[in-house]
């Protein structure tokens, strides 16, 4: 393991976790890359809270955040959803920390500056998150849903901000369906890279799909809140996290010897993102996959390398993983590195062990798809097919010790025997219940210790 650090950054470390031996035809090499961020300081320069005494930070901010909240008619009904609405985005603007750049968005069909209205974002302080609450206050529910404007709308302000870190938080209660087709998908392409985005549904009228798709192309977390009345919590929870992260545009450097080549990059915790696609080259041999920003947490990432054939008693270094982030000057530096090796024998033994690591998230991984495709089936009313994934989903959680979305299959199937993974699913299940665990079925569990 190598550490590097630096004084305005997180302390980056790197575990690499696998078993290197191969068998004597041996080909693929599987690795887990842990990555632990440490002792990041706040935003801003000083706590959540905290006052200078001229009310002000003396430095500049390090971060912009734009809230986007759902403005449409359907937001009306209940009118309570709307009240919800607003009470949770003055829970957001009341965590955001003195000197972080700010902007509230009301969506509908297109996309309203409710505050600070002037095509810019405002600086947070006591005065301005007082008059952005009282902007929120006076949201009410009208027009359609097209997400996408919001989220152009969100970039261009975003993008008058010179700072490192740049977030949104997106509320919708409905589908998307007031954009052409594509629209969104495009929308997403181009802001893929410029900002990160938690992404909310609200209720159980909206598409799961729309939202996970957000969140995967911008690299932040989607989640339902079945009941709005839990939306401030929530809100508050995520401006939390956002105003906790220290540095942005984190990405994991894979370079691969020659003759060797990447076969996949995903993350496996907190939840199963294939990153594989979105790799940029960084020198020869080398590719950048992006992790967005990074407080204090820890990640874990598999690693699939190809490696050429080799006799036994051969040895390779077959990847190297680091850690880098982007300087003023444009370049980027190293803060923590990591190595995968190879190795070729003919002990049948030492090339068969599969690692604890690799094993869990391989499971994981596939937790994760079944869920998916058996709730698609029972969609499609593939009953059959459904009872299959959906108990298979069932014996991988209880096997890894996913306890929590072990309830979530309770609510959809009732569980005869998790361990074989005999299950039969539910005659009626409410909608809230198979969204949220469609919506939390890419989140794992880490290993046992």
């Amino acid at each position: 393991m190598a550490v590097f650090s630096k004084s305005n950054v997180p302390q980056f470390a790197v575990d690499i976790y696998q078993n290197e031996y191969l068998p004597e035809d041996g080909r693929e090499v599987n690795a887990i890359v842990t990555v632990t961020a440490t002792g990041g300081g706040t935003l801003g320069g000083l706590p959540l809270g905290a006052q200078s005494p001229t009310g002000m930070y003396g430095t500049a901010p390090d971060a912009a955040v734009v809230i986007m909240v759902d403005c449409s008619g359907s937001m009306d009904n209940p009118p309570t959803k709307m009240q919800n609405a607003r009470d949770a985005t003055a829970a957001a603007i009341d965590t955001i920390r003195d000197g972080v750049a700010f902007a509230v968005i009301a969506g509908t069909h297109a996309a309203y500056e409710v505050y600070p209205a002037d095509g810019r974002l405002a600086v947070a302080d006591f005065a301005t998150r007082h008059q952005a609450k009282q902007a929120v206050g006076k949201l009410s529910a009208d027009g359609g849903t097209a997400i996408g404007s919001w989220l152009w709308l969100a970039d261009e302000l975003l993008a008058t901000a010179d700072v490192p870190i740049r977030h949104g938080i997106l509320l919708t209660d409905g589908r998307n369906e007031h954009e052409e087709p594509g629209a969104l998908r495009a929308v997403l392409d181009a802001c893929a890279g410029h900002f990160t985005c938690d992404a909310r549904g609200v209720g159980t009228d909206w598409e799961v799909k729309e939202l996970t798709d957000i969140a995967s192309a911008l690299l932040g977390s989607v989640d339902i809140v079945a009941d709005p009345a839990g939306l401030a919590d929530d809100f508050r929870q995520m401006m939390e996290n956002a105003m906790g992260k220290g540095v942005a545009d984190v990405a994991l450097r894979v370079w691969t010897p020659q003759g060797s080549k990447v076969k996949w990059v995903k993350q496996v915790a907190p939840t199963v993102e294939d990153l594989t696609l979105r790799s940029t080259e960084a020198g020869p041999r080398a590719g950048d996959y992006p992790t967005g920003s990074w407080g204090d947490e820890s990640r874990d990432y598999h690693v699939c390398i190809q490696v050429p054939r080799s006799e036994v008693g051969e040895e390779m270094l077959a990847a190297r993983i680091s850690l880098v982030i982007p300087q003023p000057d444009s370049t980027t530096q190293a803060v923590a590195q990591g190595l995968v090796r190879a190795c070729w024998t003919d002990d049948m033994a030492a090339s068969t062990r599969i690692n604890p690591q690799v094993a869990h998230y391989t499971g994981q991984a596939e937790l994760a798809q079944v869920i998916q495709e058996g709730l698609e089936a029972r969609k499609q009313g593939d009953f059959d097919s459904a009872t299959a994934k959906l108990g298979r989903a069932v014996q991988l959680a209880s096997a890894s010790g996913n306890e929590d979305t072990s309830k979530l299959l309770a609510k959809v199937v009732d569980v005869v025997d998790a361990a074989s993974g005999t299950v039969r699913l539910k005659a009626r299940v409410a909608d809230a219940d198979e969204m949220t665990l469609e919506t939390r079925s890419t989140k794992t569990v880490r290993v046992k210790k």
